[in-house]
């Protein structure tokens, strides 16, 4: 499974850990990896540096949490088009999850295939938007 050249992933997660863990497989697997410690540090990432090819997002963080970056984006016209997958222990099957039109959800802790796996379909093809079900 090789990804297309020069794929660019951000990784939102306040879990160091669990930020560099996903950060050195996604390295690995020939992704171009930056990171993000809360949703407003990646607001602003996204304004100073490259154009992501997929967003990787925790949802519960400091600062701003998942849920508010994930309407930030979807109200930012240059933004909105960046897929995200959400990487959470939370369980995704309420209302409030159906608002924020993800590609996937991965459930913590995910396995290191799933996570490459998932990367390479949401970057090589258009991902079809899902509301609250995995």
């Amino acid at each position: 499974m090789v990804p297309a050249p020069h794929k660019r992933i951000l990784i939102v997660e306040d879990c160091f850990l669990a930020r560099e863990l996903m950060s050195l497989i996604l390295g690995e697997g020939g992704y171009r990896v930056s990171t993000a410690a809360n949703g407003k540090e990646a607001i602003e990432r996204l304004h100073t540096a490259d154009r992501p090819d997929l967003i990787l997002l925790d949802l519960r963080m400091p600062v701003m949490d998942g849920w508010t970056f994930r309407e930030e984006l979807k109200h930012d016209p240059e933004l909105a088009s960046i897929p995200v997958v959400v990487v959470s222990g939370l369980d995704e099957s309420g209302e409030q999850s159906a608002t924020l039109q993800v590609a996937r959800f991965l459930h913590k802790p995910i396995e290191t295939t799933e996570l490459l796996q998932t990367v390479q379909q949401c970057c090589d093809s258009e991902p079809e938007v899902r509301s609250a079900t995995p």
